[in-house]
């Protein structure tokens, strides 16, 4: 079974929220998950701040036995100088222009 940990998101429309889940790969997004280990809200407060709580404790050991956690929860986790930071993506060539591609090749 490979655990992942990964975003699962509730609220409203165009007002999400995300808990911070263990969950089995297989499972779906919202679906049943291994333990709870934080919240992130992205819409940011009235001073401008994103609202991230994690236990830290519990990311490292799910971390130290094998999980892998998805891209967004990474970059997350960098931010909090939970993880080392990711590095970026350089292979975004099928996204530009065709005439933009062939003059970088």
């Amino acid at each position: 079974m490979v655990v992942r940990i990964r975003l699962q998101r509730f609220g409203c429309v165009n007002r999400p929220f995300y808990r911070i889940v263990a969950a089995n790969s297989k499972a779906p997004r919202d679906g049943k998950f291994l333990e709870i280990l934080g919240n992130y809200n992205p819409i940011p407060q009235k001073d401008g701040v994103k609202e991230i709580i994690f236990n830290s404790e519990r990311i490292k050991y799910w971390i130290s036995v094998g999980a892998q956690p998805s891209d967004r929860v990474a970059w997350l986790l960098a931010k909090c100088d939970i993880l080392p930071a990711v590095p970026t993506r350089n292979s975004v060539s099928y996204s530009l222009p065709k005439f933009i591609a062939k003059q970088k090749k």
